[in-house]
C-alpha cells in the first residue's frame, strides 16, 4: 500500500458513544479514503470500545495502549503505529468537518518551516441553555487563534497535527506529565529546540458534550475536575501560583456570574474552586 498522507490518532478511554460520532465524522473526510489512516488507541482496552473500531467505515485499525495508563503513553503508541510522516491527534469527542484533513495536509505544505500545527476547537454544548457572556472562554478545551494563518505558542490536542521531524527534536510524549495538559510540556520542549508551531485557521473541528455531559452538574464536575488537574500540572511546572493569587481568582469568577448573569461564571468558579481544593490539599 501507498504511505498514507496522514495517520489521525484516537487516544480514547471507556467512551465508545462519542469515539462512535468521532469516528463516523472521520469516515466522511473529503480526502480519498486510501489517503489516510485512523488508529483507534484504547487506553482503557475494552470489547466495546474495540467493536466501534471495528464496525467503523473505512479502515480503522484497533489498538491498545503500551506503557503506563495514561493520555501520552496513548499518543506514543499511536505514534509507534503511524504509517504517515504527518502524524494528526483528535480527542475522541470531537466531530471534524468534512475538509478539516484536507485543510491540515495542505497548511503543512504551505508552511513547510514548521513541524506542528493546530486548528480552532469550538466548543458544543448539545442541548445546554446555559447563557454565555463571551467574555471569557469556558473552561473546557476550546481555541480560537483568529482569521488567518499564524505561529502560535500552543495547540490542544484534541487538534493537533506533527512532522515526524518534530519528534526529532521534541522527543516522544512523557507519560509523568499529570493528565489533561500533557501536550504543553512537548510543546515547550519542541520550541526550546526551534520548532515551528503555526495555527490553521481553516483547520477546525467540534468539541462535543451530548446532552447528558451537557447539563449543568457534569458541566461542573468536569469544570472541577479539569481546575485540580490544571493546578497539578503548574506545580509539576513548577510555576505554579500563591495562595493568595488562587483566592484573588475565585473571587473574580463569583463575581463574574453576578455582574453579567453569566452561566460560563459558574463553570469557571467550579474550576477555580478546583485549583484551590489541589493548592489546600497539597499542604
Amino acid at each position: 500500500m501507498a504511505t498514507p498522507q496522514a495517520s489521525v490518532i484516537v487516544p480514547t478511554s471507556g467512551r465508545p458513544g462519542y469515539l462512535r460520532v468521532a469516528l463516523e465524522s472521520l469516515a466522511a473526510q473529503d480526502l480519498d479514503r486510501d489517503a489516510y489512516e485512523v488508529v483507534v488507541v484504547d487506553d482503557g482496552p475494552s470489547a466495546e470500545t474495540r467493536a466501534v473500531a471495528e464496525q467503523a467505515a473505512g479502515p480503522v485499525r484497533y489498538v491498545e495502549r503500551e506503557g503506563a495508563p495514561g493520555l501520552n503513553s496513548a499518543r506514543n503508541t499511536g505514534i509507534a503505529a503511524a504509517a504517515s510522516d504527518l502524524i494528526v491527534f483528535v480527542d475522541d469527542d470531537v466531530e471534524a468537518p468534512a475538509g478539516w484533513l484536507s485543510e491540515l495536509v495542505a497548511g503543512r505544505r504551505r508552511h513547510p518551516d514548521a513541524v506542528c500545527f493546530g486548528g480552532p476547537i469550538e466548543l458544543r454544548l448539545e442541548g445546554s441553555r446555559l447563557p454565555m457572556c463571551g467574555r471569557e472562554p469556558p473552561p473546557l478545551t476550546t481555541l480560537e487563534g483568529g482569521p488567518e494563518d499564524r505561529e502560535i505558542a500552543l495547540v490542544w490536542g484534541a487538534n493537533m497535527a506533527l512532522d515526524r521531524r518534530a519528534l526529532e527534536l521534541a522527543g516522544l510524549f512523557d507519560p509523568g506529565v499529570p493528565y489533561g495538559f500533557d501536550e504543553d510540556m512537548w510543546e515547550r520542549r519542541l520550541r526550546a529546540k526551534g520548532g515551528r508551531i503555526v495555527y490553521l485557521a481553516r483547520a477546525g473541528l467540534v468539541h462535543r458534550r451530548d446532552r447528558r455531559d451537557a447539563r449543568l452538574w457534569p458541566l461542573l464536575r468536569e469544570s472541577y475536575r479539569r481546575g485540580r488537574a490544571l493546578r497539578r500540572y503548574v506545580e509539576h511546572r513548577g510555576d505554579a501560583p500563591s495562595l493568595a493569587w488562587e483566592l484573588r481568582v475565585l473571587g473574580g469568577c463569583v463575581f463574574h456570574i453576578f455582574r453579567y448573569r453569566c452561566g460560563n461564571g459558574i463553570l469557571l468558579t467550579a474550576h477555580s474552586a478546583g485549583r484551590l481544593r489541589q493548592r489546600i490539599g497539597k499542604r
